[in-house]
Formats: structure tokens, C-alpha cells, sequence
């Protein structure tokens, strides 16, 4: 059996024998399947009214130290929520109920993002089903092969920058 990569490489071999496309192996094939994740994702996320950026936003809260509350920049680097993109998405969440932005009381400037008992309750639904999803779309992959590829995904993306600090 054949993905429509094997064909794109077998097209390039024909047409361009001169050159080396096997990273298109690895990164036709990455990009095919994030679309593919991703659309997987956006249907159960919209399921909840949701979509994956606020999804990432409640997620982020969440998984932090009660009281779920991190100011719009630690947001933005421990979620996958771009700075143009952070306001928009807290504005809507706000309007929602979902999370509360109050006054810092250190910095009058600064202010937090608290995740609401809406909110937590609401991403307490959600996240049960996401992870079926993601569990459903790694279905064919037996546990070894998913160890083995989380491995060399992380090895990849360290090697590209994406890298953190233990907290």
C-alpha cells in the first residue's frame, strides 16, 4: 500500500533523478498528517464550541497551580497562542464566562487570566473527548511505535529550538 507521498516522491524521482527528495518523506508526510490531525481536532473541539486556540487557552489555565490564573504573557509561552492572537481569544473567553482578567497586585499595569468554575467545568468535558480523539487518531499505531515516534518528534523539535525550562 501507498500514501499519496510515496506517489509525489515517485513523480520528483521521475522528473528530477538529479536531486535527493527524501526529506519530502518526512515532511510531506508531517504536514499531511497535521492536517489531517487537525481537522480531527476542530470537530470535537467545535462539538464543544470551541476552537483550538481557546481550547489551548482553558487547557493552559488548567493544567497550571490553583488558582488556574497566569498573566497574557505567561499565557502566550505555555500555550501555542501567538501574541497577535491572545487578546482576541481572551476577549472572547471572557465574554463567555469562561475566564476572568483582573488588576495585578503587584504591577498596576499587569493583569491575570483566572480560568472561572465555568470555565474549569467547561474544559473538564472537553478534555476527556480530546483525548479520545487523539487515542482514536493513533489507533493503528501500537504502543512502541507511538514511544518511538514521540521520541524522535522530540529529538526534532529540540533540534529546531523548541525547547523549555523545568519549572
Amino acid at each position: 500500500m501507498a500514501d499519496h507521498v510515496d506517489l509525489v516522491l515517485r513523480q520528483w524521482a521521475a522528473q528530477r533523478p538529479d536531486l535527493d527528495v527524501s526529506p519530502m518523506a518526512v515532511i510531506g508526510r508531517l504536514s499531511r498528517v497535521t492536517r489531517l490531525i487537525d481537522a480531527e481536532l476542530r470537530r470535537t473541539f467545535a462539538a464543544h464550541d470551541l476552537d483550538p486556540a481557546s481550547f489551548d487557552v482553558l487547557a493552559t489555565l488548567r493544567r497550571s497551580d490553583p488558582p488556574h490564573r497566569l498573566t497574557p504573557a505567561e499565557l502566550m509561552r505555555a500555550s501555542m497562542v501567538t501574541s497577535g492572537a491572545i487578546t482576541q481569544r481572551l476577549d472572547r473567553l471572557e465574554s463567555r464566562g469562561l475566564v476572568a482578567r483582573t488588576p495585578s497586585d503587584v504591577d498596576g499595569r499587569g493583569v491575570y487570566v483566572t480560568l472561572t468554575d465555568e470555565g474549569r467545568a467547561l474544559i473538564d468535558r472537553v478534555l476527556p473527548d480530546h483525548l479520545a480523539t487523539e487515542e482514536r487518531v493513533l489507533a493503528a499505531l501500537p504502543e512502541e511505535h507511538r514511544d518511538a515516534l514521540a521520541r524522535t518528534l522530540a529529538v526534532l523539535l529540540e533540534s529546531l529550538g523548541d525547547t523549555t525550562t523545568p519549572s
